[in-house]
């Protein structure tokens, strides 16, 4: 959301007016079915009392609820009105990537079953996890042994009588008690719009086919089996197969080609990990590109996007993986991993049981779902990514901050370079009706130097950039008195500079450089900094 904010405000507000913030999502469930018996729920996506401050703290954006099929309109609109041109029933064959000075693509007309040849300075493979630009580069790939095969049910049913009491997006619905066919083992049934379109993903037991495709009938059987009431009516709109992945490349580009999304990095949708991730990809590489075409940076510079986007999906890819498996003490306190049912139904009993066995099985589950909350409460891997490369500048002694003793969980905000910028909200002296956040001061395509009391040499500096180098740096003191001053005083905290020091950003809203205090020579400093940065 951070990224869509800054492409542009409207942009944020039209997802916001069709997406989810409220109550829909405030809960993750355990059941028995969605009409039955309920295992217990924890809170999700920086709701409830314990962490709802962490991330209202950390963002000046919301988690928003919006299925793929309802954001991607809303950018393929916006790409279309700002000069991308979008052709559909288009496929990409091949390429020839072996000028050093532009690709050459070879495209089909799926409709009229014709082939054009399109000249290009860059080829961008965001063509998904069957990537066609992916297996021609022969990118190194890191692949796991697949968790298994899933199969997407995407139905219509009106469930908003049973959400008054069972108010959430995510369901796990799991029937110890009960024989469950090879293809459903277990059950997800994720809310897409509240509360009669819904996605059952349903999991292939270990021993199932690959190949195997359940009927449209089997499918359906199996959908009223997990809603638990036979009265609900459901409409199957469609229904897909899918491999659960633990996939990523070990580098995204190679000369003019470079990947991104779910070419590059596959994994189950735990965390809600994919989007997000395949937008901030986009975002690391789009000012790269732009200032490598302005002529200002060099083409070394966009070796960085490899570098710090690689390790940021590496990381996804394992940290989906890891809540996928996550969920397995859950499995065994309710008797879920034995074969057979009998002994299913008689592990299930010892959690009715007066008796120390029975507490420490109770206890087991309830322990089991709160540390669920690495996937519904992660802040720390959303928001705690600490590049990497070039396109980053430290100065000798600048020590990194600790991470969180669970830097999973917990996101702790700091202007160490290559650290996302802190969020703190801003205002004139004299209040105006809107607060921008820090993050709205920055990007915007450009680099951004914050500064406060004292650090008037810091705009000279950046006029002496533009001079040099030809490229601008917007400048902005915040401070009691200047041009804005921090609402809650929190940014002369999360600064971690002295007040005529500075932060420099880059145009993806990550620390590109801090000063602790003024430099010597400021001018010719930053002027090095950029250079270092910019590859010149």
């Amino acid at each position: 959301m951070e990224c869509l904010r800054d492409l542009d405000p409207d942009v944020e507000k039209e997802i916001m007016k069709l997406g989810y913030t409220g109550p829909e999502k405030s809960h993750t469930r355990w059941c028995s079915t969605m009409a039955g018996r309920e295992f217990g729920r924890i809170h999700s996506w920086g709701t409830g009392p314990e962490r709802a401050g962490d991330f209202e703290r950390c963002s000046p954006c919301v988690h928003v609820e919006l299925p793929q099929t309802l954001a991607e309109p809303v950018l393929l609109r916006y790409a279309t009105q700002h000069g991308f041109p979008c052709r559909f029933g288009t496929r990409l064959v091949s390429f020839d990537d072996s000028d050093p000075n532009f690709v050459m693509a070879e495209v089909e007309d799926r409709i009229f079953k014709t082939t054009h040849r399109i000249k290009a300075k860059y080829l961008y493979g965001a063509d998904g996890a069957n990537s066609v630009v992916v297996k021609q580069l022969q990118l190194p790939m890191q692949v796991e042994p697949s968790q298994g095969i899933a199969l997407n049910v995407l139905l219509r049913a009106d469930l908003s009588n049973l959400m008054k009491t069972r108010t959430g997006n995510l369901h796990y619905v799991i029937q110890p008690d009960a024989e469950m066919p090879d293809f459903a083992g277990w059950s997800i049934v994720r809310m897409v719009k509240p509360w009669y379109e819904w996605l059952v993903i349903m999991m292939f037991k270990p021993g199932c086919p690959a190949e195997f495709m359940p009927s449209r009938d089997q499918v359906m059987d199996q959908v009223k089996k997990v809603m638990g009431d036979p009265s609900i009516a459901v409409d199957i709109l469609r229904v897909d197969k899918w491999i659960i992945n633990e996939t990523v490349a070990e580098k995204y580009s190679k000369g003019r080609v470079h990947c991104l999304g779910d070419a590059v990095h596959r994994h189950p949708p735990m965390n809600g990990l994919g989007s997000n991730t395949c937008i901030q990809d986009a975002a690391n590489l789009a000012w790269k590109i732009a200032l490598v075409e302005k002529g200002v940076a060099t083409p070394s510079l966009l070796n960085t996007y490899s570098t710090e986007r690689q390790a940021v999906g590496a990381g996804v890819v394992q940290r989906a993986n890891a809540s996928l498996r996550e969920h397995f003490p859950v499995f065994e306190a309710l008797g879920f991993l034995h074969p057979s049912v009998e002994d299913r139904i008689k592990d299930l009993a010892k959690l009715d049981e007066v008796s120390d066995r029975g507490r420490e099985r109770r206890k087991a589950l309830t322990d089991g779902m709160r540390a669920a909350c690495h996937e519904f409460l992660a802040q720390g891997s959303d928001m705690g990514q600490r590049y990497e490369s070039s396109a980053i500048f430290r100065d000798a002694g600048d020590s990194p901050p600790q991470l969180p003793a669970d830097a999973v969980l917990y996101h702790e905000p700091h202007t160490y370079p290559g650290c996302r910028l802190p969020h703190a909200w801003l205002n004139t002296a004299v209040p105006t009706a809107t607060q921008l956040s820090t993050l709205d001061l920055a990007g915007k395509g450009r680099f951004v130097l914050f500064t406060g009391h004292g650090g008037d040499a810091w705009r000279t500096a950046a006029k002496h950039v533009k001079k040099t180098l030809n490229l601008e740096i917007a400048v902005f003191f915040i401070g009691y008195g200047l041009e804005y001053e921090a609402v809650y005083g929190d940014w002369y905290k999360l600064r971690e500079v002295e007040e005529d020091g500075c932060v420099l950003v880059r145009p993806d809203n990550f620390v590109a450089w801090r000063s602790l205090k003024m430099a010597n020579n400021v001018s010719d400093k930053l002027v090095h900094v950029m250079k270092s940065i910019l590859g010149s």
